[in-house]
């Protein structure tokens, strides 16, 4: 199987005065078409870093990163701009939506840069939002959504370019118990539909949603293991 993502000896340092920090070392690391991938580990372990990485939003200071057959280090800034619109959807912990812009609005944003038309836009943006079951929603601004509400803007946002891999960053971090398992049966879905998800967590009943769970511990990978456990939405919502 011909992986998506594939990292080799990925090292990421930065230089703060005098001393050098070591962010990631030796990294390689395969993900294939339609996993469901968690990076874990504590503040600190490289997880961030490594999906700035992944995501194209820092380069490696050595090693190989290679995305869908091609060497990420090639590749034009115009090039890398069109792969972080197209290819890759974002889903942060802090929502990053903007406050002046209704939900539409919001969700229609990257296809303004992938040059399509408004009436595209806005029926592209309608489509999604009724998928993440907010079409009801669509004219009100984020100060009059829930976080859970404004959590499914974000991850429409990141589905209106029909991008191959999800990467989420915390997604469930500013969220209760509650709205956490709704996202996170939103992912399943996402997943379920053929998305590539690689989701970032130092919360263990967050990463049991994935298939596949990478420890990260001081920039090295510890462990990479299939999940033998898969914790489901529905699994999750009779605990409560």
């Amino acid at each position: 199987m011909q992986a998506i993502i594939e990292l080799k000896q990925i090292a990421k340092k930065y230089v703060m005065g005098e001393e050098v920090i070591h962010a990631l070392q030796n990294i390689t690391l395969n993900v294939y078409k339609n996993e469901y991938l968690a990076l874990m580990g504590p503040s600190g372990s490289g997880k961030s870093t490594l999906m700035n990485m992944l995501g194209c939003l820092d380069s490696p200071s050595s090693g190989s990163y290679v995305l869908n057959g091609i060497e990420v280090a090639q590749m034009s800034d115009n090039a890398l701009a069109e792969v972080r619109n197209k290819e890759i959807g974002f889903v942060f912990q802090t929502f990053n939506l903007l406050p002046r812009a209704t939900t539409l609005e919001n969700v229609a944003l990257p296809l303004v840069y992938a040059g399509f038309s408004k009436l595209e836009r806005n029926e592209r943006a309608a489509f999604v939002l009724n998928q993440v079951g907010l079409g009801n929603r669509m004219k009100h601004k984020p100060n009059e959504l829930s976080g859970g509400q404004r959590q499914r803007v974000a991850i429409a946002r990141a589905l209106v370019n029909n991008p191959a891999i999800i990467l989420a960053d915390e997604p469930t971090g500013n969220l209760d118990s509650k709205t956490s398992i709704e996202i996170m049966g939103l992912f399943e879905e996402i997943h379920e539909k053929g998305n590539t998800v690689i989701l970032v967590t130092h919360e263990e009943d967050i990463a049991l949603h994935a298939h596949r769970v990478v420890k990260l511990k001081d920039g090295y990978i510890e462990t990479d293991l299939p999940n033998a456990q898969v914790t489901t939405y529905k699994q999750r919502l009779t605990i409560l």
